[in-house]
């Protein structure tokens, strides 16, 4: 289970979406993220799964390894959905139990609700997958540079996102090996109650934290013996630069959302 979370890592390949310029990927991964609010009829989640079906198909990324990051958030999917399904008024009644009402309404937008979370997921680990943690940080800097007007850290900010990204699959590394080790020692993660689980993490959290905390620390001397002093003054050893196919790339995903705006204005479902 924790090897499948998929955000943060990066999947090495050649593809055409590995080649475009990161500030398409973040930008386009955001409108496809805001794209699905956007629409509440089944036609909307039919052209928003098709068009992730034709960019992971681009990308050359296997999709078994995209859908794999879904299994650490199940809970919360699931989680979720109960709430939408038990909590939705609605005309149509199909079950009536004590304080339980089930409704056609609420069946709709659970199925909603959970094809929206797992689109997002996927979405945003695909663009992790297909771009280095140095790539987002230029494309963040860039972005967030007319904010620098306002006397804000964008390059600090960015490398913080950054880092935050690059660390996830480390953690994750090393959650697994704590584990590992504490289930060698006959710790014993499944059995017993919810709060005898909870209390059962502690040996997991903990060495989780102090390793952290000792990376943190490395990472930090390693910079400051290395006279880093942030964005001010420095260049870029590849400097960021649009081309014929991130503009292409643009007008698609421009074409994707006039898609999903008509069809969710003139189509009934």
């Amino acid at each position: 289970m924790i090897r499948d979370i998929t955000i943060g890592q990066y999947y090495e390949t050649e593809s055409i979406i590995h080649k475009l310029d990161p500030r398409v990927k973040v930008v386009c991964t955001f409108a496809y993220i805001i794209s699905l609010f956007c629409f509440n009829q089944l036609s909307g989640y039919i052209i928003a799964a098709f068009f992730f079906w034709y960019i992971t198909k681009l990308s050359k990324v296997p999709f078994k390894f995209i859908v794999r990051g879904i299994k650490p958030v199940l809970f919360m999917l699931v989680f979720t959905a109960m709430l939408n399904l038990f909590w939705t008024s609605g005309e149509h009644i199909l079950i009536k139990y004590g304080v339980i009402t089930i409704t056609a309404e609420g069946i709709k937008r659970t199925i909603f609700m959970a094809l929206r979370l797992v689109f997002l997921i996927i979405g945003s680990s695909l663009m992790t997958l297909t771009t280095t943690p140095n790539q987002l940080t230029d494309a963040i800097e860039n972005l967030l540079k007319p904010l620098g007007k306002l006397k804000l850290p964008v390059h600090e900010v960015a490398m913080m996102m950054s880092i935050a990204l690059r660390f996830i699959p480390i953690l994750v590394e090393e959650t697994d090996k704590i584990m590992k080790a504490q289930l060698a020692r006959g710790a014993d993660f499944e059995s017993g109650n919810i709060l005898h689980r909870i209390k059962s993490m502690a040996p997991i959290i903990i060495p989780l934290f102090v390793s952290a905390a000792r990376r943190a620390t490395d990472l930090a001397l390693a910079m400051d013996a290395r006279c880093y002093n942030g964005g001010e003054g420095r260049t870029k050893m590849k400097p960021l630069k649009y081309k014929k196919q991130d503009i292409t790339a643009y007008l698609i995903m421009f074409v994707y959302i006039a898609l999903i705006i008509i069809t969710g204005k003139y189509l009934p479902f």
